[in-house]
């Protein structure tokens, strides 16, 4: 029989290293793996299991025996109080930057079965601070919070450290009324707007900040390398423009030149509000967009108003393929999986793009691809999510034989 959820295991835990979701791995002394929160990589800690399985535990750090020297304090208070948000302060930022790099090439060797993958890294300057998004919850008082790690328990915050200041006193001055479970607040670093959305929208949110735009269709504008983008509150969008910056980049870069593209269009899957349709292919060339969401396929219209552009209100899986020059993918944490992977390889495009935003979709995504005729050529790490375990990878694959 195994032990009960709340027993202790006393002995000392060698930690190995942070695997995806942020936490540390080790074994216990009856050689299960047991995954620590609150670890880093070489420690040697002993812990408190808080769930037990037959293959493995769970459990959390109780006293540090043998720190990492690269541990930290934490730099946001909230992290004593219990809040989920940020599960990485305690490692200094390069810790972090390694921690993450090794659980995409784990990812890509082990779920993907890809030998010594190629990749790179850009760690842009710093983006805490930066993000103009951020979904909150309601706390017992009615005051904006975030969940503890693995709990739906709401620990009430003041100010968070990774977003803008302007979308922290947004959040700090909601008064959120019973029924309304969570409430995503947005502010545009381009023109100041502020807005926020939650359901049911019958209810009211009360905010001590200004507020431009409420609900779902209520958009704000943003700028990413000097063009405007409209971005409705039920929208996605990314986690800032600086960050929304170096992705376009990325992309951009691992497409290689469109003086090389064949004929057909550029094809962006789970566009969005169409960032990359706008900011990568020439200006001349047809886009085919590809959206499930239609806020976001209405903003997408707009913002490519003046291009040769299709918005297709679809999901991926969905759409009738066509042939296409070159095509970027965008998808989801779930990633691409089996039925968007056959739509990408009907379009027998020469190149792909992936953006990967949960290393474990990565490496599975990488093996579909490669069982449909395409092959891994490189990835590079970005870094928008600082004190996170939260990664971005840009992946270029090519078709066999055409590298």
């Amino acid at each position: 029989m195994s032990p009960s959820p709340d027993s202790t295991h006393d002995a000392p835990v060698r930690v190995d290293k942070v695997v995806a979701e942020g936490d540390g791995l080790g074994r216990l002394s009856d050689g299960r793996v047991v995954f620590v929160e609150g670890a880093l990589p070489g420690e040697l800690v002993r812990i408190r299991v808080v769930k037990q399985s037959r293959d493995y535990a769970r459990a959390v750090v109780s006293e540090i025996l043998e720190p990492n020297p690269r541990r930290v304090d934490p730099p946001c208070v909230h992290v004593g109080d219990g809040c989920g948000g940020c599960d990485l302060q305690h490692a200094s930022l390069e810790l972090q930057k390694e921690i993450k790099v090794g659980i995409v090439r784990e990812s890509l060797e082990r779920l993907g079965r890809i030998a010594a993958p190629d990749l790179r890294t850009n760690w842009f300057s710093s983006l805490v601070g930066t993000r103009t998004t951020m979904r909150v919850a309601r706390s017992v008082d009615g005051r904006a919070g975030l969940r503890r790690r693995r709990s739906h328990d709401v620990v009430r915050i003041d100010h968070c450290l990774v977003v803008r200041p302007e979308l922290s006193e947004l959040v700090a001055g909601l008064t959120i009324p019973r029924g309304i479970d969570e409430v995503t607040a947005r502010v545009a670093a381009a023109t100041s707007e502020r807005g926020v959305w939650w359901e049911p929208s019958d209810r009211s949110v009360e905010s001590a900040e200004r507020v431009d735009v409420s609900g779902a269709t209520g958009f704000v504008h943003e700028k990413v390398l000097g063009r405007q983008f409209q971005v409705s509150m039920g929208s996605f969008f990314q986690s800032s423009p600086e960050a929304a910056e170096v992705i376009v980049g990325a992309v951009t870069a691992a497409l290689g030149s469109a003086d090389a593209w064949p004929s057909g269009p550029f094809v962006d899957m789970y566009g969005g509000v169409g960032l990359f349709s706008a900011l990568v292919p020439p200006v001349d060339r047809e886009v085919v967009l590809i959206e499930g969401n239609p806020l976001a396929c209405a903003d997408a219209r707009v913002n490519l108003a003046d291009r040769p552009a299709r918005v297709v209100d679809s999901r991926v899986e969905d759409w009738t393929p066509e042939r296409a020059a070159a095509v970027v993918a965008d998808p989801a944490r779930d990633g691409l999986r089996a039925k968007a992977v056959g739509v990408i390889a009907a379009t027998e495009t020469p190149v792909l793009v992936l953006v990967s935003c949960d290393p474990a979709s990565l490496g599975r995504d990488a093996r579909l691809l490669t069982e449909a005729g395409y092959e891994f050529d490189s990835a590079e790490i970005l870094d928008p999510f600082p004190h996170t375990h939260h990664v971005e990878v840009v992946s270029r694959f090519v078709r066999h034989g055409r590298l």
